[in-house]
């Protein structure tokens, strides 16, 4: 999709109406998104879209500007990327009526196929805080990357595992990605560190779409469709956690769920998803097994990093995954301070070290 059209399906994401059903019904009738964005009554209504549906449009059509809007996507340092685009993920194009266009913020890794939902409720028990911890931080030293929804509760601790063991994480949100509909609001530096860990935040939503009720359910078929499956730890009997178990079912993705002790609310859910089938967990290893990730993530894990200059060797041989202070890099290489720091900021730009902060270096894969 060349950039004109790709503005255009901007400006139709802008009319909420124009869901993923109506959006295929314009990509088929149209030749490009232009043409749709600007077709008459008539020609919407031959599209397939109902009459009053389509007189909306044309009533709300002049007060949306597709080169007003892609400069605020630039000042936000937010992308949009199509479905036909070769940068959209994978899993996610595969599931039933995928989001035509979604917007992201951060690093989106092409075939970044290794992906895993958890879960669960706002509201957690002790046990549901140690359990997420340790599970979302072994998937993470596995080289999963873990999905969810920036939440409060079972999702933030998720996130927080995950960017403790340097892993990467993706957040799916029910509103646009600019700061000020970040939601919740507590969770906004949340989400600058999953960006600055090399993560990303997914929303369908444009810019400046708040987060209401009704876009969580819609949001929670996005976490489950990026994902190989879905962990849910803690959820009571009518949590949205359970929803975006369900969605996983019909993306015919597995489903996993935490034990809980029966006289616990917020184990209702995860015990009855148990009870009709979903496989139970006690570890990331359970996961790694029924999903045969054992040989991928330890391909990933032991992948060659081939240093292209004798500086990167030399620093390459004292990097690990446990931090390393650059004065230590200093004293162990014997390089010049100035040429330690511009190889390490290349390196980090490959995506072969990851700079914690405060002069500490770690390897990234």
């Amino acid at each position: 999709m060349n950039n004109n059209d790709l503005k255009y399906l901007i400006g139709l994401s802008h009319f909420p109406k124009f869901g993923p059903i109506r959006m295929q019904k314009l990509k088929k009738r149209f030749s490009v998104f232009e043409n749709a964005f600007k077709a008459s009554l008539n020609e919407l209504i031959k599209a397939g879209i109902e009459e009053n549906v389509a007189q909306e449009f044309i009533a709300t059509r002049d007060n949306i500007n597709p080169d007003e809007i892609l400069e605020k996507l630039e000042k936000e340092n937010i992308k949009a990327v199509s479905l036909g685009d070769k940068k959209y993920p994978k899993l996610l194009k595969e599931i039933y009526n995928p989001p035509h266009l979604i917007y992201y913020k951060g690093k989106l890794n092409e075939n970044n196929e290794f992906n895993i939902a958890v879960v669960g409720s706002r509201k957690f028990t002790s046990y549901g805080k140690m359990t997420v911890e340790r599970i979302a931080e072994d998937l993470a030293r596995n080289n999963l990357t873990v999905v969810s929804g920036l939440a409060l509760g079972i999702d933030a601790l998720a996130h927080g595992a995950v960017l403790k063991a340097n892993g990467r994480a993706i957040a799916v949100l029910g509103s646009g990605l600019d700061k000020q509909n970040i939601y919740p609001s507590s969770n906004r530096y949340l989400s600058d560190k999953i960006i600055d860990s090399g993560g990303v935040l997914i929303s369908e939503f444009p810019i400046g779409t708040p987060p209401l009720r009704h876009h969580f359910p819609q949001r929670n078929r996005i976490i489950s469709g990026l994902s190989l499956g879905t962990l849910v730890i803690e959820a009571a009997i009518k949590s949205g956690a359970l929803i975006t178990a369900q969605y996983a079912l019909e993306q015919n993705r597995e489903v996993f769920a935490v034990p809980g002790s029966i006289h616990s609310p917020t184990s209702q859910g995860t015990n009855d998803l148990i009870k009709k089938g979903a496989r139970v967990v006690t570890s990331a290893n359970d996961i790694i097994e029924t999903l045969d990730l054992a040989q991928i993530t330890t391909y990933i894990d032991n992948k060659e990093i081939i240093p292209e200059t004798p500086e990167e060797e030399k620093l390459l041989s004292h990097l690990t995954k446990e931090p390393t202070h650059i004065n230590d890099l200093i004293r162990l290489t014997k390089l010049d301070t100035n040429i330690i720091n511009s190889t390490l900021t290349i390196m980090e730009m490959k995506g072969i070290v990851k700079n914690l902060g405060g002069m500490q270096y770690v390897l990234a894969r």
